[in-house]
């Protein structure tokens, strides 16, 4: 969609929030805060060329995602898995060991084994080994076509991705039913309350609320 170079400046001037608030919620994971920033700036622009506002919702809503994909792709790139060559010395020795045992036993060795036998903690043993092993690729190839490897692990993104999925879902209701949910949920209003403000009965509010509710979650679940 061809939209004013105006209108894409100030909604990149305006949003520079989203890319800071991105960024504290990726620190200390290997890439510097303004390293941070500089990728979200860069997803903030390709949000702010590809927003389309007819669709009917927040340019918010769209470029979170967008930022926070480019943030994701630079700790992609820097985090190499960094092993001292102490640890990788004292790692070689674990698998010798290792090894050993398996021979001996028939048997896969626990690790308590293995930390006896090397006269160290079971703790610092099973760190090494798992510093031994060679790193998982986060690419992988499968007929003729690259594809990322999906780790499942738990996302400090979740919050916000659900937030904004919430308010996308918000902006398809009619306005009396979005102010009826945000009085009641954003303000901690009473029926009675919400009721009063709307020119309902509480009777009315509350089997309208159940009703909204109801499709807010079907559209969140689509």
């Amino acid at each position: 969609m061809i939209q004013d170079s105006a209108q894409r400046e100030r909604r990149i001037e305006e949003n520079l929030g989203l890319v800071h608030a991105c960024a504290h919620r990726l620190q200390g994971r290997g890439v510097s805060y303004e390293d941070l920033v500089g990728a979200g700036s860069v997803g903030l622009v390709k949000a702010a060329d590809g927003f389309d506002p007819t669709l009917g919702y927040a340019f918010s809503t769209y470029a979170v995602p967008v930022i926070l994909g480019e943030m994701r792709r630079l700790l992609r790139e820097e985090s190499a898995v960094k092993v001292s060559r102490t640890a990788r010395e004292k790692a070689m020795r674990l698998v010798e060991i290792q090894k050993e045992l398996r021979l001996r036993d028939g048997k896969e060795p626990a690790v308590s084994q293995i930390a006896e036998k090397a006269g160290m903690e079971r703790s610092e043993a099973a760190a090494l080994l798992f510093a031994g092993q060679p790193p998982l690729p986060l690419v992988t190839v499968y007929e003729g076509e690259e594809r990322a490897l999906e780790i499942p692990c738990e996302s400090g993104e979740q919050p916000l991705l659900e937030k904004l999925s919430l308010e996308k879902a918000m902006a398809l209701l009619p306005e009396q039913d979005r102010l009826l949910i945000e009085y009641r949920y954003f303000r901690g209003m009473t029926q009675t309350v919400t009721a009063e403000k709307l020119g309902m009965s509480q009777v009315q509010v509350s089997r309208r609320e159940k009703t909204i509710l109801r499709t807010l979650r079907g559209y969140l679940s689509e």
